[in-house]
């Protein structure tokens, strides 16, 4: 079997990107979640949550990573997040390539909301960025009720900017409508098909 075409999947909060990670798994394209992982890796008797514990008791309750606590640490020591990510990256790097490894697809999607931003883009063939437009962006979050305009924009001032993730894609899905969305994500899997066979 050859080595499987690596499509990265992102996009900001708010784009659309779990639903269109979820038109390719229902297209039969395995799917890798970036943030799944991590809760796997946050939950139970794992390496990471051992070491987490060592280094901040406080944010360990029955094995399991308390996010907000975490976030709480982070936010008044930033040396906390450097040490986090040298415990967490690796692992996370290691699930990324077992699950690459073990694909029986020709393409499979690395689902990862900070793919740029963290330059796991590298591991790609190729970028794929989920995008709608700044107002359809917000209301969507918004309408959710889990967060406030003012904690919207620190996520966002987070995230790089939507106009230059699309600079670095390969591809775009514009999320205006599911059926849009899903007919892009088609387009998608036959262009990169075509281009692996030709």
């Amino acid at each position: 079997m050859t080595k499987p075409f690596v499509l990265g999947l992102t996009g900001s909060i708010g784009m659309g990107k779990s639903t269109t990670a979820q038109m390719f798994a229902d297209a039969g394209i395995p799917v890798w979640d970036a943030d799944a992982t991590v809760h796997q890796l946050y939950t139970g008797n794992t390496t990471a949550v051992r070491q987490i514990a060592d280094m901040l008791p406080d944010a360990v309750e029955n094995q399991t990573v308390n996010r907000e606590t975490l976030k709480a640490f982070i936010a008044k020591d930033q040396t906390i997040l450097q040490k986090l990510e040298a415990i967490v990256q690796p692992l996370i790097a290691a699930s990324r390539n077992t699950f690459i490894a073990n694909a029986t697809s020709d393409i499979v999607i690395i689902d990862h909301p900070l793919l740029l931003e963290s330059r796991s883009d590298a591991y790609c063939d190729a970028i794929l960025v989920v995008s709608v437009d700044a107002q359809t962006q917000r209301d969507r979050v918004l309408s959710r009720g889990t967060m406030d305009a003012a904690t919207l924009d620190i996520i966002l001032a987070k995230q790089m900017p939507d106009a230059e993730k699309r600079k670095r894609a390969d591809y775009i899905v514009e999320t205006t409508t599911l059926d849009a969305a899903r007919a892009q994500v088609q387009t998608v899997i036959e262009h990169i098909r075509e281009q692996r066979h030709a």
